[in-house]
């Protein structure tokens, strides 16, 4: 049974959300926004109108949620009170209570969310490392898990490009997640993965290690402004689907895209290669590349923006991408975050998709926040 501590810090959790959201004046921007929508020629502009409904949809999940996060905190404090008097269960007032702890501390965490690239949809690319079938087989693994992540935080997943591994697993897969700050709490994922586990592609069925890396990126939409050069373009096409059968495309309209990106610090030149196979139709696999190669440039500003602020601001945590994130230990049934600490025996639930523990420890890193 809860304590009228546990029962008192909730409220004040509660409350200081408010200040902290200011959901008053949360409240009047969205009565403002929606006004602008009943223009008779609200739609006549319709990428200015769709960014304008982007906003007063944003503004109106803030409100229904903190409302909802209210009206657990209420409630929690009437079974309290009905407790007393035998109306209710100690067993309903433990189970409001973790209700609206677990509603308060995602509102929490998604208030952490406050750079402007975090509420945007995002990229997100596997790609298995040395080590054939099982680096395969673990790079196809993850991209269940998020997938699984995906499915169960109500968010969309669109597959842009996949190649299945020489025997089993994939080689790479490039997915499109939209719905709900993906990029912000996502971010968490990028760099290196490892797995360890006793191989069942190994025939002494001895302990192997695999690593694939994963990247996740912003997906921009048209409201962002990024300039791609042209002249750094060029183009390849090729048959998409698999090996063999009816889902081959007889005609070439699968994408590879090539850009010579010079960086405008450094002068040097690197190859971004992009592959799109999502569509049948090669005009928008060219649509799509161009779109998933404007992402990744913004992104690369996006880092170095983050790399000039790192250095400014002494002491705050930087992602270091490309380096080794987590491992996954099957047989000592262990996942842990070398970045945060944050750790789990729930092997089967990770690889499940339940990974909020991992993101909200590394957001609360991110933020300077502690846990303690």
């Amino acid at each position: 049974m809860i304590t009228a501590e546990q029962l008192k810090e909730v409220s004040e959790r509660v409350e200081a959300l408010n200040r902290y959201l200011d959901i008053d004046a949360k409240i009047i921007e969205h009565e403002e926004e929606l006004i602008r929508t009943q223009d008779p020629g609200f739609w006549d502009d319709a990428k200015r109108a769709e960014e304008q409904m982007k906003k007063v949809k944003a503004l109106e999940k803030w409100i229904k949620d903190y409302r909802e996060v209210k009206t657990m905190s209420d409630e929690l404090a009437l079974a309290f009170d009905f407790y007393k008097e035998e109306m209710v269960t100690e067993q309903e007032v433990d189970d409001a209570y973790a209700h609206a702890l677990e509603a308060i501390e995602a509102l929490e965490l998604r208030n952490m969310l406050r750079q402007e690239e975090d509420v945007m949809d995002c990229v997100l690319k596997i790609n298995s490392g040395a080590g054939g079938t099982e680096s395969q087989d673990w790079a196809s693994m993850l991209m269940r898990m998020y997938m699984r992540y995906a499915e169960a935080s109500g968010r969309k997943v669109t597959i842009v490009n996949l190649q299945d591994g020489d025997e089993a697993g994939i080689k790479t897969v490039t997915m499109e997640i939209e719905g709900d700050s993906a990029y912000g709490y996502l971010k968490s994922e990028n760099g290196v993965h490892r797995l360890v586990r006793v191989s069942p592609y190994n025939a002494q069925g001895k302990r192997m290690t695999s690593f694939a890396s994963v990247f996740v990126t912003p997906l921009v939409d048209d409201s962002i402004e990024v300039y791609v050069d042209p002249a750094r373009v060029s183009w390849d096409t090729f048959r998409s689907g698999g090996a063999g059968g009816q889902n081959v495309n007889k005609v070439e309209t699968g994408v590879r895209l090539r850009y010579m990106y010079q960086d405008p610090d450094t002068g040097e030149e690197e190859e971004i290669l992009i592959e799109n196979t999502e569509s049948r139709k090669q005009l928008e696999n060219r649509e799509n590349a161009m779109r998933l190669l404007r992402s990744q440039l913004y992104d690369r500003a996006l880092q170095k923006r983050k790399a000039a602020q790192a250095k400014i601001e002494a002491g705050k945590k930087k992602i270091e991408w490309g380096s080794q994130i987590r491992s996954y230990v099957f047989d000592d049934r262990r996942v842990k975050d070398h970045r945060t600490g944050f750790q789990t025996s729930d092997v089967g639930g990770v690889m499940d998709g339940k990974i909020d523990g991992f993101i909200k420890a590394y957001l609360m890193e991110e933020g300077g926040v502690s846990e303690d």
